[in-house]
């Protein structure tokens, strides 16, 4: 009886598109030859969180560029512009904002350099002082309505609290990162993919204590 040679394309393993051994599905995949396909997830890039993080920064800057405008034209207008005086807290405040900065670069370096109890212990200091920050905020507000001060008190009051609340608004946001953060230690440190979130963390972090220095400096020289 003769024996039947199959062709080395029908006892090969399977072909790409391209003529290359190992199959695929197009989605990382391939064909184990009895029609079960191995499906493997595509890996994320380091970079794709970089830009997703600085497309979000850039729409964040247009955010505050435009109130910025509508200040500066409402003051040139404005025959009913009375200036508001600022809180004194709100130098401790800065204080505060740029102190949460450093202990999160502690976090980081502490992170590269495998220090795993001074990694989660800067970090938590960093949600610390960013409540402490948010904290103050409210003091400032309260001190103003002690004075009589409200949001609907005159132009410059009205734009006091929106560029401080939007400013307060964002930095929660990144609160809720930093303890996210904070409550997963241990599986960053075991999955060096994992701390990619710190990266880009540190980033919007960082921006957020630029733009609270920026507004500082707006409400002192415009308010």
């Amino acid at each position: 009886m003769a024996t039947i040679i199959a062709p080395p394309e029908l006892t090969g393993p399977p072909k790409t598109a391209g003529g290359r051994p190992g199959g695929g599905n197009g989605f990382g995949g391939s064909n184990d030859g009895g029609g079960n396909w191995d499906v493997t997830p595509w890996s994320v890039p380091a970079r794709a969180y970089h830009t997703g993080m600085w497309m979000g920064i850039a729409g964040i800057v247009m955010i505050f560029a435009a109130f910025t405008s509508a200040l500066v034209v409402r003051q040139g207008l404005s025959t009913d512009w009375v200036t508001t005086a600022i809180p004194r807290i709100l130098f401790l405040n800065t204080a505060v904002l740029g102190l949460s900065s450093l202990t999160l670069e502690l976090s980081r370096r502490s992170l590269r350099t495998r220090r795993d109890a001074a990694f989660a212990r800067w970090l938590y200091l960093t949600v610390a002082l960013g409540l402490l920050f948010v904290a103050g905020q409210l003091a400032a507000w309260k001190e103003l309505a002690s004075r009589g001060v409200y949001l609907s008190s005159n132009p410059s009051s009205s734009f006091f609290y929106l560029l401080t609340a939007a400013h307060g608004i964002h930095l929660l946001g990144g609160i809720v990162a930093l303890l996210t953060l904070a409550l997963r230690t241990q599986m960053i440190v075991a999955v060096p993919k994992k701390r990619v979130a710190v990266e880009v963390t540190a980033i919007y972090w960082h921006f957020m204590d630029a733009l609270w220095i920026y507004l500082v400096i707006l409400l002192l020289v415009r308010l």
